[in-house]
């Protein structure tokens, strides 16, 4: 019964540390989430020329001056 209550013990040990380690996985992994979308947030927004869709500079198409939400809205633009 000693070794029983042994193996239970370790056992029950081990399920906590895992949770442990699995917890601080996620806070983790939810901190870069937040950092990233920090990043996103402070990035400039700017406007289509073509429909007025606002999006950030990062996604968006530079041609003669303009930005556009989409190539295809840039060569309309342009026609």
């Amino acid at each position: 019964m000693d070794i029983l209550n042994k193996f239970i013990l370790l056992l029950i040990l081990g399920i906590a540390a895992y949770g442990i380690f699995k917890s601080y996985g996620r806070r983790g992994q939810q901190r870069r989430d937040q950092q990233e979308n920090q990043v996103k947030s402070n990035e400039d927004m700017v406007k289509c020329a073509f429909c007025g869709v606002h999006m950030p500079i990062s996604e968006s198409t530079l041609s003669k001056g303009n930005y556009f939400c989409s190539n295809e809205h840039r060569l309309m633009h342009n026609k």
